[in-house]
């Protein structure tokens, strides 16, 4: 007798939301040690939770990253100097690829472009267009007028002031934004909390019969409940750990970075907890996690305490690292506690793993850090790693502790259009209807190619144009195959860098180096080289 019985099968339902109906007919037949599910064309394998789907995925993803392993490890044999190689290749002419437009041929950014959303990638490109394409141009044309025209292109009082504080007024624009945002859907929630709280004080309806003050709770949800509640981390731990945590680093921090005092650690770790609360309650809300809008608040506020006669500029960035780490935790946490409470998971096994994980990142995290910083110039605009993150913040810094006196003519005025103009977008995307919205550039992304040039956004939007012409003749293979092929270029790509940096330590460079000259300067090397 066939004890077996039907039960929905949730990753045919998936299949079927993208692909035509029809071509699948789905029955999970299930028992107490076999899963079968007659799926076409993929098919379940008994005793196993996957499909061969599945094994093509990471067939099709092994096959991606041996391509770009191998694309990467070829591109090397030509980097031998500066500005040699592919990712050096001016493919829009010499001109264009004064001002980054290029595309640089790394399979990293074109997997990158098929997973993100294409509104992402049209913003990048948006913002690369309108900083690299227009606005840097016209304003370097202002030499002499609006900066001196002695100072180099890197100089913070000259052309890289616009570039770095216009994208820090857009950054910072798009972060009150979803600050506000945030925590507004905050306060609502709670004011729903309290309202409903109120509401179930008067358990008797209009026409005097008993009413059920909570809605019954599913077993699921009982069990769920049950299991969480059964390994709660005792309170004494929690706030004994942070506690103690609070004086290692109140003790340790000033001692790595002397301009740093006691009482700044002291003061961030005290308020820390509130900022934490928030921006943990606003990330499940909204899926939103804040830590670097917190992170910038601690550099103004703290920066601006010590001075710049006092190291200030370290300190602000020293906070921001101590506000970062304690908030983005907090958030990080939640969410690992919430996927905990779905699978059924011990939330001291979570809070084990979150210790361990930290532990392994604390001895991990610096080597690798030390292997590529000694393998490659780390911070550098034209590098492989350009790190345009830590410019900005300490460029904040800079601002926070100097004041507004260290900006060219005419850029404050610029930070404050691009500030308005980034609230403004973010306000209208949330305002018009959702088949609009998703039309409207995302300031972020935009903001993020005015310092570094939109060759990486190039790269992205090919990689959006592979996924639309494979989602046009076969939508179904594309969403199921798509994020396989991207995760393989970026894998691959990614993990070439290890070897490279191996082979840099041990002094092994390219034989070749690839580069390109214009017509009249490859003349004058021809005669040089002639003589």
């Amino acid at each position: 007798m066939d004890n077996r019985i039907s039960v929905p099968c949730q990753l045919c339902r998936a299949f079927r939301s993208s692909a035509h109906e029809k071509d699948y007919d789905c029955g999970l037949q299930a028992d107490v040690s076999e899963w079968h599910c007659n799926c076409l064309p993929y098919q379940w394998i008994p005793h196993t939770p996957g499909c061969r789907a599945c094994k093509k995925q990471v067939r099709t993803l092994g096959k991606y990253f041996s391509m770009s392993f191998v694309w990467a490890f070829f591109q090397w044999f030509y980097t031998a100097g500066n500005d040699c190689g592919f990712s050096s290749f001016p493919s829009l002419g010499l001109e264009a690829y004064k001002n980054r437009f290029y595309f640089d041929f790394s399979a990293t950014y074109v997997g990158v472009g098929m997973i993100c959303p294409y509104i992402v990638n049209v913003s990048l490109l948006i913002g690369g267009v309108l900083s690299w394409g227009i606005m840097w141009p016209l304003i370097s044309s202002k030499k002499g007028s609006w900066y001196p025209d002695s100072l180099p292109e890197s100089s913070l009082h000259g052309l890289q002031a616009y570039r770095v504080f216009i994208t820090i007024a857009v950054i910072l624009g798009d972060g009150l934004y979803n600050f506000l945002k945030v925590f507004g859907k905050t306060v609502k929630a709670f004011y729903g909390m309290y309202k409903e709280k109120k509401s179930k004080s008067l358990p008797v309806s209009n026409n005097g019969t008993p009413v059920a003050a909570v809605e019954a709770e599913s077993f699921d949800d009982k069990r769920r409940t049950e299991l969480f509640l059964k390994d709660q981390i005792p309170k004494r731990v929690a706030i004994g750990g942070y506690v103690i945590i609070a004086a290692i680093t109140t003790g340790c921090l000033p001692l790595i970075i002397p301009q740093l005092k006691w009482y700044h650690i002291l003061v961030a770790y005290v308020f820390a907890p509130i900022l934490a609360f928030c921006n943990a309650y606003g990330c499940g809300l909204t899926d939103w996690s804040l830590a670097s809008t917190y992170g910038k608040l601690g550099i103004f506020v703290f920066g601006a305490w010590a001075g710049a006669s006092h190291g200030g500029v370290l300190v602000g960035l020293a906070a921001c690292g101590v506000m970062m780490n304690i908030v983005g935790t907090a958030a990080d946490l939640m969410q690992d506690f919430k996927t905990g409470y779905l699978t059924l998971a011990s939330p001291r096994s979570m809070f084990i793993s979150q210790v361990a994980g930290t532990a392994m990142g604390c001895v991990i995290a610096p080597c690798v850090f030390w292997l590529f910083y000694k393998s490659f110039d780390i911070g550098v605009s034209d590098s492989a790693y350009p790190a345009p993150y830590a410019i900005m913040y300490r460029n904040m810094a800079i601002l926070g502790v100097d004041g507004l006196s260290v900006l060219p003519k005419n850029c404050l005025m610029l930070c404050y259009i691009f500030f308005a103009a980034a609230f403004a977008i973010n306000l209208l995307k949330d305002c018009v209807p959702a088949k609009v919205a998703k039309f409207v550039p995302i300031p972020m992304a935009v903001a993020i190619p005015f310092y570094l040039g939109p060759y990486f956004a190039m790269d992205m939007c090919i990689g959006s144009v592979i996924l639309f012409c494979w989602e046009w003749m076969n939508k179904a293979e594309a969403q199921a195959f798509a994020p396989a092929v991207a995760s393989g270029l970026m894998c691959g790509d990614g993990i070439w860098a290890l070897p490279q940096a191996f082979l840099s330590l041990a002094n092994v460079n390219p034989p070749i180096c690839m580069k390109f000259l214009s017509r009249a300067t490859n003349a004058k090397v021809d005669a040089f080289l002639g003589n």
